[in-house]
């Protein structure tokens, strides 16, 4: 009975490993090229062997598709109202990245009824269940329906560029999510620097800020520079991490993935990841 027991413990454990971790990329504004950072970052992470789908949670306004040149038949919206089945909004990118579009031209962002979010719980746990990282790339703006989201995922990657504003904006949006779950994961990275010095002084500020006045360590991932092949990528509708591999850019990427998937192994031998859909599931009961 023992060893039974032991073999059922064992099987648990494993089944528990095997669920993928959850990832929101967020930023305080617009406009800091933090979806163009998420495909190139997913693209990176399934580069290395790692099975990843990116989904494009700006639902009606989504744009993850177009930085890949592609026209998708489906999308998740698709897929919330009950017309398509969750592989059937899935398509493969380059590196054998999946991903899920929100659509573009339709209805903006829904709101999540009893049976939009049944639909939502049950897609993330298949998700869970298939891929080694789930990344949601989130829109612009939040709704009570996004910032229960963002409570909800493992980990939070924050997108800022050296602007004042973004910054501050940057720290109100981990400020909020803090306040809601301060055991939260941040990791912080400044996009569009213009030297080593303006992404380390920009990163370090925030860094300073959670742990003065929230007593929070936060991750800095680095900072990405101002390059010229980021938009001639985005013109022809490749990653400039596939289109550019030896840019420097490219090469500062890999280093930023590696110190991010590095983070997630160290950081605990069996990720509670589970707690994603029972987060999820308690926030929405206590709003419903």
């Amino acid at each position: 009975m023992r060893d039974q027991a032991e073999q059922l413990r064992m099987q648990m454990l494993q089944s528990q490993q095997k669920l993928g971790r959850s990832i929101a990329v967020v930023s305080g504004k617009g406009g800091v090229g933090k979806s163009n950072f998420s495909m190139n970052f997913t693209t990176t992470l399934s580069a290395l062997g790692k099975k990843v789908v990116l989904i494009d949670m700006d639902i009606g306004m989504g744009n993850i598709h177009i930085l890949l040149g592609k026209t998708v038949p489906s999308n998740l919206r698709d897929y919330l109202v009950g017309e398509k089945a969750i592989e059937e909004v899935m398509f493969e990118g380059p590196n054998n990245l999946q991903y899920i579009s929100g659509g573009s031209g339709l209805s903006g962002v829904m709101e999540w009824d009893d049976k939009i979010f049944q639909r939502l719980i049950e897609a993330f746990e298949y998700l869970q269940k298939n891929f080694d990282y789930i990344v949601f790339d989130m829109g612009a703006g939040a709704t009570s329906q996004t910032l229960d989201l963002l409570v909800s995922v493992d980990d939070i990657i924050v997108i800022t560029t050296a602007e004042p504003t973004s910054i501050t904006d940057a720290y109100s949006m981990m400020k909020f999510i803090y306040l809601k779950d301060p055991e939260k994961n941040f990791f912080v990275l400044c996009n569009r620097a213009f030297s080593e010095e303006e992404g380390l002084d920009t990163t370090s500020r925030l860094k300073l800020a959670m742990s003065k006045f929230l007593s929070k360590e936060i991750v800095v991932l680095g900072s990405l520079p101002e390059d010229p092949v980021v938009r001639a990528s985005v013109k022809e509708q490749v990653p400039f991490s596939i289109l550019h591999p030896n840019a420097a850019i490219t090469k500062k990427l890999k280093l930023i993935v590696h110190r991010f998937a590095n983070f997630i192994v160290e950081e605990t031998n069996v990720p509670n990841q589970s707690t994603f859909i029972s987060r999820l599931k308690n926030l929405f009961s206590r709003r419903s």
